[in-house]
């Protein structure tokens, strides 16, 4: 019986928990507090989906600390508001006249190296880009050189020619011979 009671107890609180989340923010079924449901979008234009805006976009990164490029944070962060602000930032140059290159070196003129999703590459930053394949190869050789000398070891510890016994006995493998046989047949 108690079993009954704390699912219904557990429905009732789920059922409550649920009204008051929407209580709070809808009345007759307009939101009354905007700042919980978001800012409204403004309506999708061409340039929005231009390949080249997105390409631009996709070399720049959001400043919001999400880690994403403009575009991903903005096509799927509807919360973030630093996104469509630097949208229209790329809009904005790109209206002006300037080029992807161009509109990349404001973006790194106006927030830093930071701004940018890689490094250039060019100077200490070829360091970023060389030196994780040059640490594999090193640990890669280090790698077979250790099985290499595990392997010398393990053969100069076994005596020439010896092989070790199987653990079955002579009864057994005779019958595994003609279980293979019967298989062969």
């Amino acid at each position: 019986m108690s079993d009954q009671l704390s699912r219904r107890a557990f429905f009732a609180f789920a059922a409550a928990a649920t009204g008051a989340v929407i209580q709070d923010t809808v009345r007759a079924g307009r939101v009354y507090d905007p700042e919980r449901a978001g800012h409204p979008r403004e309506p999708i234009t061409a340039a929005d989906n231009d390949a080249g805006i997105q390409a631009v976009e996709k070399k720049l990164r959001c400043t919001c600390g999400c880690g994403l490029d403009i575009y991903t944070c903005r096509t799927t962060d509807f919360t973030c508001t630093y996104s469509p602000a630097l949208h229209k930032d790329v809009l904005r140059l790109a209206g002006q006249g300037k080029n992807a290159q161009e509109i990349v070196d404001a973006f790194v003129k106006q927030y830093g190296e930071a701004a940018l999703m890689a490094p250039p590459k060019r100077g200490f930053n070829l360091a970023g880009y060389f030196v994780p394949s040059i640490v594999i190869v090193i640990a890669g050789a280090f790698l077979v050189r250790a099985i290499r000398r595990w392997t010398r070891e393990a053969q100069a510890q076994a005596p020439a020619g010896a092989t070790l016994p199987p653990d079955a006995t002579p009864a057994e493998l005779e019958r595994l011979r003609r279980e293979l046989d019967r298989l062969d047949a």
